[in-house]
């Protein structure tokens, strides 16, 4: 059983799920700083993300403004993934973590992944097809309470139109777009929750193994949307988290050409 975010990186560090990391080395590293706002909105989206390549994979992580500077990725390539993942700051431990285990066992090939092709058009267009795909991972039935830890407004649709009654948390926002009142504890919308939606985000701030382990305690249901750290949450499919939306970059939102995610569905845990 993968219990913590911790006990994961002491088994990458130690060599038992693959290759030693240290024989694996960051070919380019480089920060985004990504700003969009969706026709009709009112909220402007403002994320920030470091990318490691490692190979022909590469491991990501957004973080909150001021977490690292950009000046970080100018000496992080060519440094081996074990340095990174033992001693970075904590948005590079988790692209660094991730780029491991994405290299590991790629997305694209893995056993049990679900390719959704995510068709070409406008932003919008494109939110509303990746949520959709992200809001069919749990089965819900209607009137189920769903927590939704990182709000993106067109999964707060998505949830409704399937019959849930969406319990929004955020650090960042107030109320959704259709005027939903967004906690921002999110303990008490997994306490109030039939089934709970989080952001792989969870995982640069530091609330993924309270997210985990809260879910674990009351047997409820988890899945994962990834952007961040795709690859380590899927180390967790079947100890804490139901079903994972894992999109590697480069994300949906740099193109309007059709760009992929793959979805574990629903396993049972052990």
């Amino acid at each position: 059983m993968t219990a913590s975010v911790a006990a994961l990186t002491s088994s990458v560090l130690a060599g038992s799920l693959g290759p030693a990391p240290s024989t694996l080395s960051v070919t380019s590293a480089f920060w985004l700083h990504h700003t969009t706002r969706l026709p009709g909105a009112e909220v402007t989206y403002r994320n920030y993300y470091v990318l490691l390549r490692v190979g022909e994979v590469f491991g990501a992580c957004s973080f909150e403004a001021g977490e690292l500077d950009p000046s970080y990725c100018a000496d992080a390539s060519g440094v081996s993934l074990d340095e990174l993942i033992a001693d970075g700051p904590l948005p590079v431990r988790i692209a660094a973590l991730d780029a491991y285990l994405a290299s590991v066992d790629p997305h694209h090939s893995a056993a049990g992944a679900e390719e959704i092709v995510l068709p070409a058009g406008t932003p919008d267009v494109r939110a509303r097809a990746r949520d959709a795909a992200v809001a069919g991972l749990l089965d819900v039935r209607p009137g189920w309470k769903v927590a939704l830890i990182g709000v993106v407004n067109p999964l707060v649709d998505a949830i409704t139109a399937r019959g849930g009654i969406c319990l929004p948390c955020d650090f960042n926002l107030r109320e959704t777009a259709s005027g939903l009142p967004v906690s921002r504890d999110m303990t008490e919308v997994i306490d109030a929750a039939d089934a709970v939606v989080a952001t792989g985000m969870t995982l640069s701030n530091g609330s993924f193994d309270v997210l985990l382990d809260r879910c674990r305690q009351q047997s409820k249901p988890l899945a994962i949307y990834a952007q961040t750290g795709s690859a380590v949450v899927r180390a967790f499919l079947g100890f804490g988290v139901a079903a994972l939306s894992a999109e590697p970059f480069p994300f949906s939102q740099f193109s309007s050409r059709p760009t992929t995610l793959y979805r574990y569905p629903s396993r049972t845990d052990t």
